[in-house]
C-alpha cells in the first residue's frame, strides 16, 4: 500500500474543517499534519510540514487567494486546493493566478473530495464542472476558434480544447472525439506547450481570456 497523502487543512470554521479532516483521515489516505484557521498560521505551517496538499478557503481571515499566492510563491512543492462557497469568476480566476491546482465547491461529495485530492496529488488539476461551464461556455466554439490563429493550434487540438472549456475530463473527451484517453493527454500536453501554461486548467482559463480580449 502507499504511503499516505500529507495534507494541511485550512478553514477558519473549526467544525467544517474538523469534519473534513475526519472525511480525509477515514478514509485511510491521508495523513493530517496539521490545520489553521488563517493566513499567517497557514503560511507557517507549509513552511514547517513541506505537505503534499494543502485545501484552502477562500474566505478566511487573511484572505484564501491570498494565502495560496504566498504558499505557492515560497514552497512551490505543495499543491494548493481552494475548498470554498464562492462561485464568483473573479475567484476563480484569482485562485488560478495563484497557481492554485484546483478550485472546489463545499457541496462535494466527501467521495468526490477524496477522488479529486489523489488525482491532483498524481499532477492532476481540477475545477468544479458547473463553474467551467458558468466561465468557460460563452460561445465556446467561436471563442476557442480564436485561438488557433494566435497560438497555431491544429484543428484536433482546437476540437480538444473545445470539450475542455467546458469542463469535460479527459476521459470524457476521449469517448465524445473516439480517441483513447491516452491520446488525449498527449494532445492536450502540445496544447498547454502551445498556450505557454502548465496545466489544463489554465489552458482553459487562457482560452476563455484571449476572448475578453477581443
Amino acid at each position: 500500500m502507499s504511503e499516505p497523502i500529507s495534507i494541511i487543512v485550512v478553514d477558519d470554521h473549526p467544525l467544517f474543517r474538523e469534519g473534513v479532516v475526519t472525511t480525509l483521515m477515514e478514509s485511510g489516505k491521508f495523513n493530517v499534519l496539521a490545520q489553521a484557521g488563517n493566513k499567517d498560521d497557514a503560511i507557517e505551517l507549509a513552511e514547517k510540514h513541506l505537505p503534499d496538499l494543502m485545501l484552502i478557503d477562500v474566505s478566511m481571515p487573511g484572505g484564501g487567494i491570498e494565502t495560496a499566492n504566498e504558499i505557492t510563491a515560497r514552497t512551490p512543492i505543495i499543491k494548493v486546493i481552494m475548498l470554498t462557497v464562492s462561485e464568483q469568476e473573479q475567484d476563480v480566476q484569482a485562485a488560478l493566478r495563484a497557481q492554485a491546482r484546483g478550485y472546489v465547491l463545499k457541496g462535494v461529495a466527501s467521495s468526490e473530495l477524496i477522488s479529486i485530492l489523489e488525482d491532483i496529488n498524481k499532477g492532476d488539476s481540477y475545477i468544479s464542472p458547473n463553474l467551467a461551464v458558468n466561465l468557460l461556455t460563452r460561445s465556446a466554439e467561436t471563442k476557442v476558434s480564436d485561438t488557433v490563429e494566435d497560438f497555431n493550434l491544429n484543428e484536433r487540438e482546437r476540437q480538444i480544447l473545445e470539450k475542455l472549456a467546458i469542463g469535460m475530463s479527459n476521459r470524457e473527451i476521449a469517448d465524445d472525439v473516439y480517441l483513447s484517453e491516452k491520446t488525449v493527454k498527449h494532445y492536450m500536453t502540445n496544447i498547454m506547450h502551445k498556450l505557454h501554461v502548465s496545466n489544463r486548467v489554465q489552458a482553459a482559463i487562457k482560452a476563455y481570456e484571449m476572448t475578453k480580449k477581443r
